[in-house]
């Protein structure tokens, strides 16, 4: 008698809508062929088997069809959401259902659960950890100690992890490699601009329905997601104002034509508000009081912690939920200010998230990040790795193949000329 396979445990909001999220999760197959060549590939060589991975990213249609690559390369893996409004729950229902993939996340879920399913993620001992923003790893090196020798390393993909890394590093905790996959080239200048540049503003759009073309947008940071954001807002009509505290950047902001100010300035110009920085209080209550009647603030950055909503609670004489996603404070001085996504990253809160076909390659990223990891357990020491230059080239190269591109090729005579240095004009 053949035995029934074990159903994987879960914390899902309802299995049931799991043939809602197969199709969605194939639609954005669609448009990831990068990410399915490496699922072909490692359905033959099973580079994970034994592997125990935990992976705390947004659960989206993009993210499954990384779940899926990785499991069918062999990995044990499980999935928990790394921000409680990301979610897709019927995505999250797929997994369970049709690939036996155990999900703990659910869309809307409080602090509290959120943080159980940390604990979850680490029960299952990960070897390998896919971490957005870095909650896990945090978590283990906190509270599970004797956990830390199961661990051969780990990938991040936002600047805010990055950040906690590297302050992990320099303070003596991070003992196992990490693999920084947020700033390889095929991710940064792709997803953190075109990904988070569309899909912010259609996160705004679906949550207010509001006409961008005239109004006053301040996008706080210019950094890769920043740039993003900013153009695709000038792209829709915005008079756009940047916010900086880097020189570089802001020259860089203004530069591209757009105004550059402080906060304070700004505050009181705008009519949208966007942060995209990896900080917290960019915007404050110095900020909320001098803001124009109805402006509407929302973030895109990793944390809810850029928009000081405690302040303007604190401050506000009544709260209203106006619109899904959509909250009215009403400060003592009648005037409104709006919030979307309650300050969490309005392109998933409100919308879908980034577009697969530039998550391809962010993900692809992701797993060949992961291979590399197994390939070269035990001699990578405790430290920050970038994604290794002919990875990062081979992805493009796919992408291009899928995207029907053709590029030219070095002449030998060319080769001979940037590899020396006798010859000159």
């Amino acid at each position: 008698m053949v035995a029934t396979p074990t159903k994987p445990q879960y914390d899902i909001k309802d299995i049931n809508l799991a043939a809602q999220g197969r199709q969605r999760i194939e639609w954005a197959a669609r448009e990831m062929p990068v990410l399915r060549q490496l699922q072909e590939r490692f359905a033959k060589e099973k580079p994970f088997e034994g592997i125990r991975l935990t992976a705390c990213c947004h659960v989206t249609t993009e993210t499954a069809n990384l779940a899926i690559a990785l499991k069918a390369g062999g990995a044990d893996a499980l999935l928990i959401a790394s921000n409680p409004l990301s979610t897709q729950d019927d995505v999250a229902a797929c997994l369970v259902a049709d690939y036996g993939i155990p999900v703990y996340a659910i869309k809307g879920e409080d602090n509290a659960t959120y943080h159980r399913h940390v604990q979850t993620a680490l029960d299952h001992r990960p070897n390998i950890i896919i971490d957005d923003g870095s909650d896990v790893v945090a978590t283990l090196i906190k509270e599970r100690q004797h956990q830390m020798d199961d661990i051969i390393g780990t990938t991040e993909e936002t600047t805010t992890g990055i950040v906690r890394l590297v302050a992990m590093l320099k303070d003596g905790v991070l003992t196992f490699p990490a693999m920084n996959v947020n700033d390889a080239d095929t991710k940064h200048f792709f997803d953190n601009r075109y990904g988070t540049g569309q899909s912010t503003l259609d996160g705004i759009i679906r949550a207010t329905n509001v006409l961008l073309a005239g109004k006053v947008a301040v996008v706080a940071g210019y950094g890769w997601c920043g740039k993003g954001v900013a153009m695709r807002a000038r792209g829709l009509g915005a008079n756009v104002i940047v916010t900086e505290i880097d020189p570089v950047r802001a020259i860089e902001a203004a530069m591209d034509g757009f105004r550059v100010m402080p906060m304070a300035e700004a505050a009181k110009q705008g009519d949208i508000f966007v942060t995209v920085t990896g900080n917290k209080h960019v915007i404050r209550p110095e900020h909320f009081e001098v803001m124009k009647d109805g402006a509407m603030v929302c973030n895109s950055g990793h944390f809810d912690i850029e928009i000081d909503l405690q302040a303007l609670g604190a401050k506000a004489t009544d709260v209203k939920e106006v619109r899904n996603f959509t909250q009215k404070y009403t400060l003592p001085n009648g005037k409104a200010i709006v919030v979307l996504g309650e300050g969490r990253l309005i392109n998933l809160a409100a919308a879908e998230g980034h577009p697969s076909a530039v998550m391809d390659m962010s993900f692809a990223n992701q797993a060949l990040a992961c291979e590399y990891l197994v390939q070269n357990k035990g001699k990578l020491e405790p430290g920050i790795y970038n994604i290794p230059k002919e990875l990062d080239q081979e992805i493009a190269s796919l992408k291009l193949k899928a995207m029907g591109i053709e590029i030219d090729t070095l002449t030998p005579e060319q080769e001979e000329y940037i590899n020396s240095w006798t010859v000159g004009t």
